[in-house]
């Protein structure tokens, strides 16, 4: 299974694909989910029209993400977006110093030689409620109820050279986020035989191997898998389950799930403005509150329920700080 290569070429334009595009894109639809519905009778066919749906979807979702923020301490002074999701331009920038993906980019020899990076920066949106002091008028008022906005779990999204590819790469991640809760929907089905059950087992462990290798928008847990053992594992699961035989009533409903879930694409993954007035200690304030800043942000959210702010930016990475090793500061202790 061919799990980090991208089916989009960068410059799709919404509902005119070429053949080889959707072609791809089925093939990948059915290798992110059920292996086994290459079995079903006419499964390009039936799969055709939700994928150029699930297309159309994501090439418009990402194209309207914003162009890239410039995140440098000077951008930082002016952006209140910036301002807003970090407490200071060196905490920012120490931030994109220690990111995991950021430097496995960097480490390239596309990313050794740039001398600027577009990402993607992730964040969760918190609300906090709060008992706090304000200015009334001339009055210090104690016990006031506040909402304090933070923002946590930062993380950047595939870091490239260009804007561009990172577009490209954000639409191959869009797309394989909407197979992967495919799979979760066709791993809520009830089973009941146990030849059912193992199947059920063997597409779960499919569905955290995918979630590993970063198909979805979701924070990864623990250490970045190594590429060629994940597509070693997600092979061996795949020869697993066609091993186990086939089930027509269980592939046809596997195909009616996947089906269904890229036609209804837009209520599985979509965007949404967020408009927050907040004050230079990110408390919410009125809108006509003069120590606020408006502050307008795109939240991604999905079908599960997870909801991450987005922000395009741009980086030098000669204005990053120098990525300490874990040996180097474990010395420190000793």
């Amino acid at each position: 299974m061919k799990l980090f290569y991208s089916i989009f070429g960068g410059g799709e334009t919404r509902g005119r694909y070429p053949e080889t595009l959707i072609r791809e894109a089925i093939e990948r639809a059915v290798d992110g989910t059920d292996t086994r519905l290459r079995l079903v009778s006419g499964y390009r066919r039936h799969l055709r029209e939700p994928v150029i749906h699930a297309i159309d979807h994501v090439v418009a979702l990402v194209d309207a993400i914003p162009s890239p923020l410039v995140a440098d301490r000077r951008g930082y002074s002016a952006e209140p977006r910036l301002a807003a999701v970090f407490a200071s331009a060196a905490a920012m920038l120490d931030m994109f110093g220690r990111d995991t993906a950021l430097a496995t980019f960097l480490a390239t020899p596309d990313g050794s030689g740039a001398e600027r990076v577009t990402a993607l920066l992730l964040a969760e949106r918190m609300e906090r409620h709060m008992l706090g002091m304000d200015l009334v008028g001339d009055e210090v008022r104690r016990d006031v109820q506040q909402v304090t906005i933070s923002f946590a779990g930062h993380r950047l999204l595939d870091p490239c050279e260009s804007e561009q590819e990172t577009r490209r790469q954000l639409k191959r991640r869009a797309f394989d986020h909407l197979l992967a809760l495919a799979l979760a929907q066709i791993l809520a089905t009830k089973v009941k035989r146990d030849d059912l059950l193992r199947q059920r087992d063997l597409l779960r462990r499919k569905h955290t191997a995918l979630e590993h290798g970063g198909w979805s928008f979701d924070a990864p847990e623990g250490e970045p898998p190594d590429p060629a053992a994940l597509e070693a594992e997600l092979d061996e699961i795949s020869a697993q389950l066609e091993a186990l035989g086939t089930d027509t009533n269980v592939l046809h409903t596997h195909m009616e799930v996947v089906a269904r879930s890229l036609s209804e694409a837009e209520s599985q993954l979509w965007a949404e403005d967020v408009t927050l007035s907040l004050d230079q200690m990110n408390i919410q304030r009125d809108e006509g509150d003069p120590s606020a800043r408006r502050v307008v942000m795109q939240e991604l959210h999905n079908a599960s329920g997870k909801r991450v702010v987005m922000l395009p930016i741009s980086l030098a990475p000669r204005e990053l700080p120098p990525r300490e090793d874990f040996v180097t500061a474990a010395a420190r202790y000793l």
